[in-house]
């Protein structure tokens, strides 16, 4: 039996980010399919390893150094992950450092590359520099990088000419089976086809500041609600936060899925401004919720729209499409429809395990 180990998230059940959920999603599949898999969850304190839907948890202390936290507690899992599996999967690239410690016992290591870290403006110059050193020692000391886009793909075959170890192997999504109860979007005094959404985390590189600016140039009388982190502000957030009004709402962050699948399935459209992720699960949630998507024009949501959304660039092109969504001058059903098509035929997350479970297959040698 292949056993595979997964480190680099908050651990499962998901309660957070992407990483979560794409953890949770293919740890619990690939168990199906006879996979030994183990999930790493960082723990304040000493806990013995638990089980969830057939997954080992096995819980390690994280170290408490503020911002670096996340760093060494990589580290510490690829010395953990020491021996024992066949394959470690670290989701992120943070803890580079260490990832040449698995590969002493024999094990495959792997790295997600995690769209282009070291280029997120959050970062001050010394993080974006250490980020940009570790995506380098990911090259040197992992035997395999999986893109989860073609795009990532090919900007590390052109940073690191000659690389060849790297897969794509992209997020997946689920289609809901039902349309969600539209009485969850209530609470926000909300009605179905009523308002226009965003989710994402409230970051410079996600183009917040250019979507919120661009709505209010548009003249549609509609709501844009924002879902995203205004808990303990930053001076970004802070400074989207003095556009509040009564057509630019902040209701924080949504973690019941039910309400969450909801604000999507009912918005009239998605804006999306994310620029240096790969596949981005907000996306294709979007998507797999048959939204109409408007968003940020660049290689990566090219890649995954395709034809089956709007694009902008500038605030008046944002406006522009906003407004004709409005004025009924856009094909709002043949889109949602194409939305719905490209998640069906490219990010189902059954898909996105069976591309894994055979990657796992001819990389490991029994």
């Amino acid at each position: 039996m292949i056993k595979l180990a997964i480190l680099g998230t908050r651990g499962i059940p998901a309660r957070y980010g992407g990483f979560e959920t794409f953890a949770e999603q293919l740890a619990t599949r690939l168990v199906r399919c006879g996979i030994d898999v183990t999930v790493f969850c960082p723990s304040s304190s000493p806990r013995s390893d638990e089980t969830n839907g057939g997954v080992r948890l096995r819980f390690v202390k994280c170290p408490a150094l503020g911002k670096y936290s996340q760093i060494f507690w990589d580290a510490k899992c690829f010395c953990v992950a020491y021996r024992g599996f066949d394959v470690v999967y670290m989701l992120g690239v943070a803890g580079a450092f260490a990832a040449w410690v698995p590969r002493i016992s024999g094990a495959k290591v792997w790295m997600n590359a995690d769209g282009l870290e070291w280029q997120r403006r959050k970062w001050t110059w010394p993080q974006r520099a250490y980020l940009a050193l570790a995506e380098a020692l990911s090259v040197l000391f992992a035997t395999r990088l999986i893109a989860d886009s073609g795009a990532i793909a090919d900007y590390l075959r052109d940073r690191f000419p000659g690389l060849r170890r790297v897969s794509t192997i992209a997020y997946g999504a689920d289609i809901p089976p039902d349309n969600p109860n539209a009485k969850w979007i209530e609470q926000w005094g909300l009605d179905p086809d009523s308002y226009y959404i965003v989710v994402c985390r409230l970051e410079p590189e996600n183009h917040l500041l250019e979507i919120v600016e661009g709505f209010e140039q548009s003249q549609s009388p509609l709501p844009l609600v924002v879902l995203g982190n205004i808990e303990n502000p930053n001076p970004y957030v802070c400074a989207l936060l003095e556009r509040r009004s009564n057509r630019v709402r902040f209701i924080g962050t949504v973690y019941d899925k039910e309400k969450l699948a909801a604000l999507r399935f009912y918005a009239r459209a998605y804006l999306h401004g994310h620029s240096v992720g790969g596949t981005n699960p907000s996306l294709l949630e979007a998507m797999a919720c048959s939204n109409l998507v408007i968003a940020h024009d660049n290689p990566f949501n090219r890649e995954v729209l395709q034809d089956s959304g709007l694009f902008f660039t500038t605030r008046p092109e944002l406006a522009a499409a906003i407004n004709a969504i409005d004025g009924a001058q856009v094909d709002v059903r043949k889109l949602r429809n194409r939305a719905t098509e490209r998640i069906r035929a490219s990010y189902q997350w059954s898909q996105i395990a069976d591309s894994y479970l055979e990657l796992l297959e001819s990389q490991t040698v029994r």
